[in-house]
């Protein structure tokens, strides 16, 4: 199969996406694809008059090395004003036709909200997880947890901020997140209220619509969905007082356990769970759903439409302790997603 696997972007969990996509694109092409990594804000500058040969290259792409900190993306957001083709990559569209699917490795904006995938159903491409649908839905936290609570799932209490609202009284200790976001960015946990406005000020640094949460406290569990089967979820422990960016993808600054070590009926419940939410968000192939369990009850975070393949991704770790390999992952939801455009 030719498969363009597509990362990158103008998100700022670009570089997350970069060493998803970097993983993935190895991942196939040691399982026997034509695959090749394409960043879908650079594109690729010159195509070759031989597509086939471009997409028949089978050499191993060096590992991508996310830093700790969130990447300043000014300098190409500028270029992209300068430019004719905008935020999507020159010869994008033309390599996306040329493939048999498209592995969306696309983190944050624009690949998780739906926005891509909308235009490639309008293109008529093939791709890898969710519709344009559930990954709009999905993406905005505020309407997830609105369409949760109606299904009954529990989540944080929350306040929802537009830019300009007047800041009202929030419970403490809270977390205050920006709404749409991911890996962490822009989000604070607070707990003396002379800290709420810098952590206001922070998240709208990157959206114009914020969630402040109340804190809940109790064992951070990931639990993925992979078609209609529940992953076994796995227990992130950080080592410090919050589970921010750096947590995330630096090596040593978390201990994980997957399985999680929790009692049988307890496991049972969060996988069922999660296909709860899998289901009322209308999701697809594959998803991770983040939880905050305080011993008695699950409380959902959020669902990740496009979860993270990188070293330090849960849902990997998920999927080998099922007996899957990280490649054959890879294939399964290439194969997931090529069944959904046969019903």
């Amino acid at each position: 199969m030719k498969i363009v696997v597509l990362a990158g972007g103008l998100s700022p969990e670009r570089e997350v996406s970069l060493s998803t996509g970097t993983m993935v694109c190895n991942a196939l092409r040691e399982k026997g694809q034509d695959a090749i990594l394409v960043d879908l804000f650079y594109g690729v500058e010159e195509l070759p008059g031989d597509m086939e040969s471009f997409f028949a290259d089978k050499t191993p792409l060096s590992p991508y090395v996310i830093e700790s900190a969130v990447p300043d993306l000014s300098r190409l957001r500028e270029e992209s004003r300068n430019r004719p083709y905008g935020t999507i990559g020159k010869n994008v569209i033309e390599l996306c036709k040329a493939a048999d699917i498209v592995f969306m490795a696309l983190h944050g904006e624009p690949g998780e909200n739906g926005m891509v995938q909308a235009m490639l159903d309008m293109l008529d491409i093939k791709y890898t997880g969710a519709g344009y649908r559930g990954s709009a839905i999905a993406m905005d936290k505020a309407l997830t947890k609105h369409i949760l609570v109606s299904r009954g799932i529990n989540t944080a209490e929350d306040i929802m901020l537009k830019r300009g609202d007047p800041l009202p009284d929030v419970p403490l200790p809270c977390i205050v997140k920006p709404c749409s976001g991911g890996s962490s960015i822009g989000v604070r946990k607070v707990f003396d209220k002379a800290d709420v406005l810098p952590a206001v000020e922070e998240a709208f640094k990157y959206e114009n619509d914020i969630l402040i949460e109340k804190f809940v406290s109790g064992r951070e569990i990931t639990c993925g969905v992979l078609g209609d089967t529940a992953l076994p979820p796995a227990e992130v422990i950080p080592k410090g007082d919050f589970y921010d960016y750096a947590h995330k993808y630096q090596s040593g600054l978390i201990t994980e356990v997957c399985p999680a070590e929790l009692p049988a009926e307890v496991t049972e419940e969060v996988q069922k769970i999660s296909l709860q939410v899998f289901r009322a968000l209308g999701l697809e192939v594959y998803a991770r759903m983040d939880f905050i369990y305080d011993g008695r009850k699950f409380y959902c975070l959020e669902a990740n439409t496009l979860p993270g393949m990188t070293p330090t991704s849960h849902l990997p770790q998920e999927a080998k302790a099922m007996g899957i390999s990280y490649p054959d992952l890879c294939m399964r939801i290439i194969q997931l997603s090529l069944e959904k455009y046969n019903k």
